[in-house]
């Protein structure tokens, strides 16, 4: 995390994302191969580049949709030039996202599960298939393999599908349903960023919570 080489633009979210604590709690380590997925501007990428460290890998996917979301300045502000020499872009619907298999230590879903359950038909995303995608993220990780999710709380009981077009939130308990149906282990769940004065009621870019919604952390493992 103290990297000279990190953007000083990367460092002020270190407070609020709390990366060191998350990553060790993950047990992400040198010499892993991980697939950051939707990792967006690479701010995660770029953190566990220097994690895993040259012996380990990693993949930035995104959607398609990214090129013309994200300004084109920020991935080569972010990858060019070699910056990250062990970081591979790869731009990917989800239905068409395929690692091979059993070539993966560990999947990162930061802030992106959610999203899973957004739709909109003027935008190029989705639907997505969770039992599909979460098929294929277990088909690539190797035994004992895990998946990481951070997300932003939803009010218990609310449709996911509803509170991610509204708010851009997710109960918690419909990603344990999810992942467990996938033939996942929930391993452990941490509340390092957990924040109680947030109600779970505003959007996620209201800027009453941005950046200090209440978030959980969760540990999922396939089994050996």
């Amino acid at each position: 995390m103290n990297d000279a080489a990190r953007e000083p633009e990367d460092r002020s979210r270190d407070a609020s994302d709390q990366p060191s604590e998350v990553l060790a709690f993950l047990g992400l380590a040198p010499g892993m191969h991980v697939l950051d997925l939707n990792a967006a501007g690479g701010w995660y990428a770029d953190i566990l580049a220097r994690v895993v460290g040259p012996t380990g890998h990693v993949v930035a996917h995104n959607d398609p949709g990214a090129r013309t979301l994200l300004p084109v300045a920020d991935f080569e502000r972010r990858y060019g030039g070699n910056r990250l020499p062990n970081v591979a872009q790869l731009f990917a619907t989800h239905q068409d996202l395929d690692p091979l298999p059993a070539t993966l230590d560990a999947v990162l879903m930061s802030l992106i599960y959610h999203d899973t359950y957004w739709h909109d038909a003027k935008v190029a995303w989705g639907p997505v298939d969770q039992p599909a995608l979460l098929a294929c993220l277990y088909r690539a990780l190797r035994p004992n393999g895990i998946v990481g999710v951070i997300d932003h709380h939803a009010s218990p009981g609310i449709d996911p599908h509803d509170s991610a077009m509204t708010t851009h939130r997710i109960d918690a308990a419909i990603v344990r349903r999810d992942f467990l149906a996938a033939g996942f282990e929930l391993a452990a769940e941490n509340d390092v960023l957990r924040n109680p004065a947030d109600d779970r009621s505003r959007s996620v870019f209201d800027a009453a919570v941005y950046g200090r919604t209440d978030r959980f952390v969760m540990r999922f493992r396939r089994p050996d």
